[in-house]
């Protein structure tokens, strides 16, 4: 893999300088540096890759052998060496695809009959008294459901939905108040059915609906896999929805840890997202690699990484509800590719995953959007736009933010020259030294990379895609690193030392062994508290 790495660095050296909007000189450009399955276009040629940098990237693919552990990974082979697990999240959407073999057994049976008993409980809540739903989980059992629920608010037609992850007292108690235990579902989305921060809350949220006349054992279901431990908190079988451990947390909510976002759009409105996600899978299976979206969305994402060496990327979604899309994928990609050893344990190789942030268009433009547009950082952008919003009689508002967005990305681009600014200072009556001072904090670099990704109404169906596009995005970039994306060593270290701490805080054990720092914060603590 060195050679293959410094063949990229070496075309990284010879075209840095090289103008991205020159490249636009050569006809076709936008068609040629591009992708697109179905509906869905994604748009790269606002990057510096050229056609020898695209050949050099898509060699990493064959050099690491994605293809092969694509089809290991459909294939229900254990490629999370660390815990030795398949990963079969894919599975979860695989509606009437053929059958998946985990240790010589068919795993497809299984998970139908649970979607089927998720449409069925589904049902039954919608049908019911049930107002309100809180989904009491954390991490990929409360930020997956959590933003496909906003995004798919013109869908809703079932209970309002509400979401518990912090443990911070402030959270479960702002959410509860105001709602009614009688006509509240609370799931519980542990797998373990352990996790502290969503047990906390749990046993929070059951004694406020037994004080105000609520019934926990009929308003309570649970997403895990420990019946014994469910059974024990008082839910009953028939409310539970297990799943099995080749589903890693970050990418569940295609099964059981959907469930919200089922009863908010009901069965139907959630299979049309499976089937979003079917689709992605079946075109990152089959598609050429310089036409298959989640290989080229990888390979972009390498060059600016790992190759330019560019340390963070912003996700723009110019949709409102979308607006937690940025949180969802930052889990997806820093805690999957946060690593700094390969699967054998050696070091990687070149850094490894980039900060993932953002916010939704237009409202980043007036927060953020300096830094990268005149900031001293370059940070590679990745836009989202629909075609169409949902509110047909508001067009206006719709057309105004795709303006935008659009503008966003040729302005990174084209940037101003200060030849350019000083045109304009002098047109505005500025002259001499102030003409220069004023004209030189309106230059901007440009040159600054950008993709977009468009499709024509953010439904179920392009939600479905769009997520499945970048987990797969994500596997890629994995195989191509050399690192194991489905393991999360690097969460546990806190955790342990939380419950080491605990005692501590509460004051029924002494800080013995802790360092001065965390020694004196404690007696501040201590200090302080009520």
């Amino acid at each position: 893999m060195t050679q293959h790495w410094k063949t990229l660095t070496d075309l990284h050296h010879q075209t840095a300088d090289r103008s991205i909007l020159s490249l636009f000189d050569a006809p076709g450009r936008a068609g040629t540096f591009s992708a697109q399955t179905g509906d869905m276009l994604f748009d790269y040629s606002k990057t510096n890759i050229d056609a020898e940098t695209r050949s050099a990237l898509i060699a990493l693919l064959d050099a690491a052998d994605v293809a092969g552990r694509r089809d290991a990974m459909f294939g229900g082979a254990p490629i999370n060496e660390t815990e030795g697990r398949a990963v079969l999240h894919t599975a979860l959407r695989n509606l009437d695809g053929p059958a998946v073999l985990v240790d010589g057994a068919d795993v497809m049976p299984g998970v139908l009959a649970t979607l089927d008993r998720m449409r069925a409980y589904a049902t039954q809540i919608r049908d019911s008294a049930i107002t309100d739903v809180v989904n009491i989980g954390i991490g990929g059992s409360d930020l997956g459901p959590a933003m496909a629920v906003d995004a798919l608010a013109p869908y809703h037609d079932g209970p309002k939905c509400h979401f518990v992850s912090n443990v911070d007292a402030a959270h479960i108690s702002d959410t509860l108040r105001g709602l009614d235990a009688k006509t509240t579902l609370v799931i519980v989305a542990s797998k373990t059915f352990t996790t502290i921060e969503t047990m906390t809350n749990a046993r929070t949220a059951k004694a406020w609906m037994q004080e105000n006349g609520g019934d926990p054992g009929t308003q309570f279901a649970a997403l895990s896999t420990a019946a014994d431990k469910t059974a024990a908190f008082g839910i009953p079988a028939g409310q539970v929805f297990g799943f099995e451990d080749w589903v890693g947390g970050r990418y569940s909510m295609w099964g059981p840890i959907g469930l919200a976002l089922m009863i908010a759009v009901g069965p139907k409105g959630f299979d049309a997202f499976l089937r979003g996600g079917q689709a992605m899978d079946l075109h990152f299976q089959s598609a050429a690699w310089d036409e298959n979206l989640p290989a080229m969305l990888a390979l972009v994402g390498i060059w600016h990484a790992q190759v330019c060496g560019y340390g963070s990327r912003a996700v723009l979604p110019y949709d409102q509800r979308l607006s937690r899309l940025p949180d969802y994928f930052q889990q997806l990609e820093m805690e999957s590719n946060g690593k700094g050893v390969q699967m054998d344990g050696s070091p990687v190789e070149v850094s490894s995953g980039p900060v993932v942030w953002g916010a939704a268009g237009t409202n980043g433009q007036h927060a953020f959007y300096q830094l990268i547009h005149q900031g001293t950082r370059v940070v590679p952008c990745e836009f989202m736009i629909a075609a169409n919003g949902h509110e047909p009689d508001l067009a206006h508002h719709h057309q105004l933010l795709t303006a935008n967005c659009l503008a966003q990305s040729e302005a990174l681009m084209r940037g101003r020259s200060l030849e350019d600014a000083r045109a304009n200072m002098q047109a505005a009556g500025l002259a001499g030294a102030e003409l220069e001072r004023q004209a030189r904090h309106r230059v901007f670099a440009g040159n600054r990379p950008s993709t977009t990704l468009a499709y024509p109404l953010l439904d179920p169906f392009t939600l479905g895609q769009i997520v499945a596009l970048y987990e797969h995005r994500v596997f890629v970039e994995g195989v191509v690193l050399g690192i194991n994306s489905y393991d999360q060593w690097g969460v546990e270290l806190g955790k342990e030392l939380a419950t080491s701490l605990q005692p501590v805080i509460e004051g029924t054990a002494d800080a013995a062994g802790k360092d001065g720092s965390t020694a004196s914060l404690v007696g501040f603590i201590h200090q302080h508290s009520a």
